[in-house]
């Protein structure tokens, strides 16, 4: 390894570096490869593996709180009451091997959904092409790129043609780099290094052999990994809960360090006020948040793979419930994807046998970006092509929008141009009719127009075909795109699929708008629109856009429905301006021109048939290319949030309730109201039903529409809630000192009881909006409560009683205290009915 490390290989002949690294053109074989990868190890940085097992139950104690707590609790056992301690160290434990088994649980879920999407690359081993999984790459192997592949280690170029890559994840360079396979300097900084190729970066056209040199954190990306230890962006969602997850605790813990001094005041036991006041903030601080939320997402990833979509990004989850606007290309959403070439034809609209053949040789012939429409025309039939000889390329890109290739057959040398019409008319200055080849005039143009515009309206997506004469030279360029003779068109055909007009409607019943963003031309674009029956408010054009500042375009972007011969920053530009007037954007793409819009978007979806590139940069990866799959994941989406959201809700009122009740209580109660290990068992008790949320059923009415974080709305509920719930509380203690004249140990048995019931019961309260009995929770979520709460009630008469310090409460008081608790179910659903009228109200007022 140090070796290799030291080995400045952009300064040697690609014949040293192979001799270097022991392997050769053919590859390495299977056996070598299996023992470099045993001593390497697995194509992979730091940042992208999981915790250990261990590692992951440890943090589970990483709390200030638990370490205090435990803290305490040893000093305790030190000065005698060891029982005490034991009991509570086993109910921390519990609760740490609990919330570690949810953790670890999901974590293999969603590994295991990832490895289905795994980046593969192919090399050469045994002389023979292979695919392998990325990560299983070492250095000496022989890997083959091509335009939209994601470069998987550091590499050397050993060949390479048209080959163009954009390494601006290192270098920050806006622009494509052109390689080459010519050493260079070894002074010659990262940048320069023509004949070098980067992880992390991808080709942008051409295609290259590369011989890998590092890999997984001796690559470039790997040391900038370790030097920074980067993360995945926060959502806004995991901020606004991170943040309000800290607000509440360190209230939680100031009022909790409020009653550990009152009761220093009133001259109780050290020890025992500390455990109390300890075990107080371990039971109302939301703890359980961080698990709770990744048990959410991690079983809505689950559900939403069971439906054809993978997830890559966890935290993109709640946006996929917020998001209101999807941008999407026409093919293969809208359309079927199984693009068809009804005709080649020549300028007068006649079948041509030449077009298609010129055609042929383009498509067949290029090395660059491999794209279907190339496909369909090599897949029409074979051609004979034993006297042409290939002299170069001048590749697609985005800009152009046009292909050409030069070759040589026996009679000459010429450049054969295929491309999108407009991009190909531009360039032409001659006409090939079946009488000869013509100047292009005025009124020839405008006819051959009028035959692209007739054909586009009805559907069919059109290029054009040209040709020159050349002279055969070592190098073309862009630049020698000019006077090409026109020669006639391709005509495709790509009909909608037969559920999508369904799918657009659901999908807009839902909240979520449909923009539809393509680089084909205006007609084709508007046909289908229209097709769909979409409501088409404007149109604008690539050239229109690039005329527009961005304020003008933050003007128009919200009347605009259809985007037409746009390039990939504009994309970009697209989504950023719809993101500036505060929507929530989904984008959808699989080529390298949506790279850039997946990137800026806040739900980046791809398709598994996408290029690397496109897949790597996506938060969602659906297994089938369909606004139906889609649909599904949105609802599943906005499901997962609903139950976060849910969960949030119950817990911070129910927190907040609880502080003020135990505050109080400090104040008047001549004993604690609960002891540590009450409060403790209480906590874990009721962490079962909360755990099962995840997979609590949605109502229809909370799904109907995108969700967002609304801090205000949380605020409010929990203070709400919160007051209710410690107004009961002090009835309670009513009626248990004054009705009937409670000692400490039924005082705390009772209240401990009533807790964990009330507990139990707001969670299937507080879990919809609808009146609780006209909502259906999930199974496991009502199973889980019924039984939680029938041992709860039977908990004061089993034999470790006694341990928990719980007697056994008398029928009547127990009958008062289940009064309670009915009284209290009611005034929350009479509360939670103005509550959610009153917010209604205020929206639609606002």
């Amino acid at each position: 390894m140090e070796a290799i490390n030291k080995m400045k290989h952009w300064s040697l002949s690609p014949d040293i570096v192979l001799q270097n690294l022991q392997t050769s053109r053919e590859g390495l074989t299977q056996e070598e490869a299996l023992l470099r990868l045993k001593q390497y190890g697995e194509n992979t940085i730091q940042g992208q593996k999981r915790n250990a097992p261990l590692m992951l139950f440890l943090n589970q104690f990483k709390s200030l709180i638990i370490l205090i707590m435990l803290i305490a609790t040893v000093i305790s056992a030190a000065t005698g009451d060891w029982l005490d301690s034991m009991i509570i160290l086993a109910i921390v434990f519990a609760s740490a091997v609990l919330s570690f088994l949810q953790e670890y649980s999901a974590g293999n879920a969603i590994n295991e959904l990832r490895s289905q999407i795994q980046q593969k690359s192919t090399v050469v081993r045994n002389n023979l092409e292979i695919e392998i999984p990325t990560i299983q790459l070492v250095p000496g192997d022989i890997v083959l790129l091509s335009a939209g592949s994601l470069i998987p280690a550091d590499g050397l170029i050993l060949q390479c043609d048209a080959f163009d890559v954009n390494q601006s994840v290192l270098t920050g360079e806006a622009f494509a780099v052109e390689k080459e396979a010519e050493t260079v300097t070894e002074e010659t900084d990262l940048a320069n290094r023509k004949n070098c190729i980067f992880m992390g970066t991808n080709v942008r056209s051409g295609n290259a052999r590369m011989l890998v040199v590092q890999t997984g954190e001796n690559t470039e990306f790997g040391h900038i990994a370790k030097d920074l230890e980067e993360t995945a962006p926060e959502t806004e969602f995991g901020r606004g809960v991170r943040r309000f997850g800290y607000l509440l605790a360190w209230i939680m813990l100031a009022l909790t360090l409020f009653v550990f001094l009152l009761n220093l005041i009133y001259q109780r036991p050290f020890i025992d006020s500390l455990l109390f006041s300890v075990a107080l903030a371990i039971g109302i601080t939301p703890q359980l948040l961080p698990a709770i939320i990744n048990i959410t997402l991690s079983q809505g990833a689950q559900s939403m793979a069971k439906k054809g979509v993978i997830v890559r990004h966890l935290a993109a989850l709640e946006n996929f419930g917020s998001m209101d606007v999807l941008c999407t290309d026409k093919t293969g959403t809208l359309t079927e994807g199984v693009v068809s070439l009804d005709t080649a034809v020549n300028a007068e609209r006649n079948p041509s046998e030449e077009v298609f053949r010129l055609a042929y040789l383009n498509a067949k012939l290029q090395i660059g970006i491999v794209n279907d429409l190339d496909k369909v025309i090599i897949a029409c039939r074979d051609l004979d092509m034993s006297n042409i000889k290939k002299i170069g390329e001048i590749p697609f890109n985005f800009e152009r929008k046009r292909l050409s290739v030069i070759i040589q057959d026996s009679l000459e040398c010429k450049m054969i141009t295929k491309g999108a019409f407009k991009a190909i008319i531009t360039i032409c200055s001659k006409v090939q009719m079946e009488a000869g080849e013509q100047i292009l005039s005025a009124s020839m143009l405008a006819e051959i127009q009028q035959h692209f515009a007739e054909w586009s309206d009805q559907g069919f997506r059109v290029l054009g075909i040209a040709q020159k004469s050349m002279d055969v030279r070592a190098k073309y360029v862009a630049q020698d795109e000019h006077d090409l003779t026109f020669m006639g068109f391709l005509l495709f055909l790509d009909p909608l699929k037969t559920d999508v007009i369904q799918t657009v409607t659901e999908l807009s019943q839902l909240g979520v708008q449909l923009r539809v963003i393509t680089g084909d031309n205006s007609l084709v674009a508007l046909h289908i629109a229209k097709s769909l029956g979409l409501q088409i408010r404007q149109v604008l054009t690539g050239a229109e856009l690039a005329e527009l500042s961005e304020e003008a375009l933050a003007e128009t972007i919200e009347t605009t429905d259809l985007f037409t011969e746009v390039n990939p920053s504009q994309k970009e530009r697209i989504i950023l301006a719809l993101k500036k007037k505060n929507h929530v954007v989904g984008y959808m793409g699989d080529g390298i021109n949506d790279a850039p819009a997946l990137h800026v978007a806040d739900v980046s979806i791809s398709v598994n048939t996408a290029v690397d590139v496109a897949k790597e940069s996506a938060d969602f990866v659906l297994q089938e290319k369909s606004l139906r799959i889609l649909k599904n994941g949105v609802i599943l989406g906005r499901a997962t949030f609903a139950n976060t959201l849910k969960y949030i809700n119950i817990t911070t009122s129910a927190n907040f309730g609880n502080m003020f009740s135990m505050a109080g209580a400090s104040l008047f109660l001549p004993f604690l109201p609960l002891l540590p290990k009450q409060i403790l068992l209480l906590n874990f008790i009721s962490d079962f039903p909360a755990m099962t949320i995840a997979a609590d059923t949605v109502d229809e009415e909370t799904i109907a529409v995108p969700q967002r974080w609304d801090m205000r709305s949380i605020r409010n509920f929990m203070f709400t809630f919160g007051f209710i719930s410690t107004a009961f509380d002090y009835l309670s203690f009513a009626v248990l000192i004054w009705g009937f004249k409670a000692g400490e140990e039924l005082f705390q048995s009772s209240w401990f009881v009533l807790s964990i019931l009330t507990e139990l019961l707001i969670l299937l309260v507080a879990r919809t909006r609808k009146p609780f009995y006209k909502s259906k929770p999930a199974p496991i979520l009502l199973y889980s409560t019924i039984i939680v709460g029938l041992f709860t009630l039977i908990l004061p008469y089993l034999p470790v009683q006694k341990a928990l310090n719980i007697v056994p409460i008398p029928m009547t008081t127990l009958m008062a205290l289940l009064g309670i608790a009915v009284l209290y179910i009611i005034t929350t659903e009479i509360a939670k009915y103005f509550f959610y009228h009153a917010k209604q109200n205020v929206k639609l007022t606002s």
